[in-house]
């Protein structure tokens, strides 16, 4: 009997396994690039893969996906999706587009929105958000008609539920916008910082439900939220306004903020050992490491990281400038270990694979670089497309990269899947 009754446990385990398997396959991939900065919040890719460090339109391509419209929306990898955020300018379209990561195929395109279409900068698109996902839903925020839009998507491309987050209108400076979302828990938190309304709003991800708000400085910014483990809890980290905050990802109650930086910047905060670093960006350049309790500055520079953002690993920061120059530099000290100009301008942010760095600037071309601090090491330079601006994502041993080739009329964009081949 107690034989019988063990093995009729384990055949009902066995028969709940495969259901859910067969129910939330995405939930159980070894690997996912869920949201904007990866699996770590920190695009530093899972340890153990083997990346391709060269590759070109036709070497090391998996397959290659036309995508319609124009954004520099950074793929998201959810069990066999990629999804990315793209807009028709033509048309004043914003929608969200599936495709197969085995094949390339497009599984569906949402569209979100028509029309109020607001005045952008030239670099900027109307869809540079990212989305984020919880591996049952896909969340992206949209900018039109003077405010944010939130929607969420199931994994067939149906809008689960919508809601106008709040209002986002710039004056000064008729930018666009361009924060990604960030899930925590069971929540989605967006911001939005302009001249006329700044917010961070966290909503349920069942139902879109608001659960907090935090009114922000009335300034015009465009970092992303993340959220890190750093003093022993859970801090969401924010720069810009002329300054690093943290808030309690929970309950959106402030912890603390440390005056540095600038009014603008457009990258997301990077964190380890206690402190936190940052760079910007509008009117003036600056990059900065504070202490992660808010009692300080610890060192800072002059080098401007404006759009992108940087990378720590092993006690050292690692940054590709607006200039085109790559830094590395003691993480604690701020002391320049070595720097490298390469060629910029640079708005994607550079990616790291164990100890490969991949940073691209505006024109498509890829430095695989090694995380070495003692020396600047160049492992392969690549040509992708005319472009680089949505940065890179690494999952399972393939760089997904979203480029375009052409201008104006002739602009096409494309989505390449690059794996390791073997040549002819």
């Amino acid at each position: 009997m107690l034989r019988a009754g063990r093995f009729a446990g384990s055949t009902v385990k066995a028969v709940w396994l495969l259901f859910f398997v067969a129910a939330f396959p995405e939930l159980l991939r070894s690997e996912d690039w869920l949201q904007w900065r990866g699996p770590n919040r920190n695009n530093t890719a899972s340890s153990g893969q083997k990346i391709p460090t060269e590759w070109g339109a036709e070497r090391n391509v998996v397959w290659r996906a036309s995508v319609p419209g124009r954004g520099h929306s950074s793929p998201l990898i959810v069990g066999d999706l990629v999804v990315l955020g793209t807009a028709d300018e033509s048309a004043e379209t914003q929608s969200v587009v599936a495709f197969s990561r085995t094949d390339g195929r497009q599984r569906w395109q949402t569209l979100i929105s028509q029309g109020g279409f607001p005045p952008v900068h030239a670099k900027n698109t109307h869809a540079s958000s990212s989305a984020a996902s919880d591996g049952r839903m896909v969340y992206l925020s949209f900018c039109h008609h003077e405010k944010i839009e939130v929607v969420a998507l199931d994994m067939t491309g149906k809008v689960v539920w919508r809601v106008d987050a709040g209002n986002f209108r710039p004056q000064a400076y008729e930018y666009g916008y361009a924060a990604s979302p960030t899930v925590y828990r069971d929540t989605l938190i967006v911001t939005a910082d302009c001249d006329t309304s700044a917010w961070i709003r966290a909503f349920r991800l069942t139902d879109g439900e608001q659960l907090w708000v935090r009114e922000r400085p009335l300034m015009l910014n465009w970092g992303s939220p993340i959220v890190a483990s750093l003093g022993g809890r859970d801090q969401l980290l924010l720069s810009g306004t002329k300054m690093i905050a943290a808030y309690d990802p929970a309950s959106g109650a402030p912890l603390w903020s440390t005056p540095c930086l600038t009014m603008a910047t457009c990258g997301t905060c990077i964190w380890e050992d206690g402190l936190v670093f940052a760079s910007g960006g509008y009117p003036d350049a600056e990059t900065v490491a504070v202490r992660a309790d808010g009692s300080g500055v610890v060192w800072k520079n002059k080098v401007k990281c404006y759009e992108q953002s940087m990378l720590v690993s092993g006690g050292y920061v690692y940054a590709f400038s607006d200039q085109g120059v790559f830094y590395c530099w003691n993480a604690k000290t701020g002391e320049e270990r070595w720097k490298q100009r390469l060629r910029g301008p640079v708005s994607s942010s550079p990616l790291m694979v164990g100890d490969l760095i991949l940073a691209t600037n505006e024109s498509g071309t890829t430095w695989v670089i090694r995380a070495n601090p003692e020396k600047y090491e160049l492992v392969a330079q690549n040509q992708l497309g005319d472009s680089g601006f949505a940065s890179m994502a690494a999952v399972d041993g393939q760089l997904f990269v979203r480029t375009s080739t052409g201008d104006g009329a002739g602009r096409t964009e494309s989505l390449y899947c690059l794996g390791q081949k073997k040549q002819p």
